[in-house]
């Protein structure tokens, strides 16, 4: 048993919509998130950046004794997993891509064209292409960045026109070209437009990395004797920038059920390391 909160982190806001299923799942565990909200979106900055402020972030949850480290965004996944772990060896780091590819190896046939849509630097990496070929090298697989995803979705344009016509131009061509019948949602935010996405393209199935996420960290818990039993902390959610949209957005993910979601301001001090709460 380990009562200590499991540390959340992303870019921004996105990472959010992995916690709602963990909750579902794993009640009694207890959350620390942070969002990069100041610093958003990494999709598009040099890897050397991404991997600055990922070590940032995680020597901040490594601080506030997590148990386990979620990266709850692809672009981090892709690029600086392997460089968490080796920094920090003795706390179970997770990426979203590993069991997501997993999902898709084991639910999709050599019959299915199956698109990615991720961030510049998640689709360039191949990271998805590479590990799904771990575990089935005959899937056809297509990828295609949309980087004006994650600002729109940020400043809360998700339920509109500007949105669904930002979805037709990235991803019309894409997915009739392929002649696409399965899309996965390469970023933690794109869970948020999902909706539009299936309305927009109704042939098509999605699979949300985001929903996948849970049931790994059962595991990885549970083969470690660490799953949490009758916590008391509450969740915290820290954002670089508590902007009225992060807030907002968390009780649009909870479906206005984050009573219990503590939400506190945090603003890193880059120079010298020092955090103001």
């Amino acid at each position: 048993m380990d009562n200590r909160p499991i540390g959340f982190f992303d870019s921004g806001l996105g990472g959010l919509t992995c916690i709602p299923p963990l909750m579902k799942r794993l009640p009694e565990e207890r959350i620390i998130y942070f969002g990069d909200t100041a610093r958003t979106p990494y999709g598009s900055k040099a890897t050397t950046t991404i991997r600055h402020f990922s070590m940032e972030i995680a020597d901040f949850l490594v601080r506030s004794d997590v148990k386990m480290i979620v990266i709850a965004c692809n672009t981090v996944s892709a690029t600086c997993v392997d460089d968490l772990r080796e920094r920090f060896p003795n706390i179970p780091i997770l990426g979203i891509i590993e069991p997501a590819a997993r999902s898709v190896a084991e639910s999709c046939t050599t019959d299915n064209n199956i698109g990615i849509i991720g961030t510049k630097v998640t689709i360039a990496s191949r990271a998805y292409e590479s590990c799904i070929s771990k575990y089935s090298r005959d899937l056809s697989i297509y990828e295609t960045s949309c980087p004006a995803f994650v600002p729109l979705i940020e400043e809360g344009i998700i339920d509109n026109d500007i949105m669904d016509l930002t979805i037709k131009y990235y991803m019309d061509d894409f997915v009739r070209g392929n002649g696409l019948d399965t899309v996965v949602l390469g970023c933690t935010h794109y869970p948020l437009i999902s909706r539009n996405i299936r309305r927009i393209y109704p042939q098509l199935r999605i699979i949300n990395p985001s929903s996948i996420m849970a049931e790994t960290i059962e595991r990885i818990l549970g083969e470690r004797d660490m799953l949490a039993k009758g916590a008391k902390t509450d969740n915290i959610f820290y954002a670089s920038d508590l902007s009225e949209n992060f807030i907002n957005m968390i009780d649009h993910i909870f479906e206005g059920e984050s009573d219990d979601a503590k939400v506190k301001f945090l603003n890193f001090d880059l120079e010298n390391g020092e955090r103001h709460i």
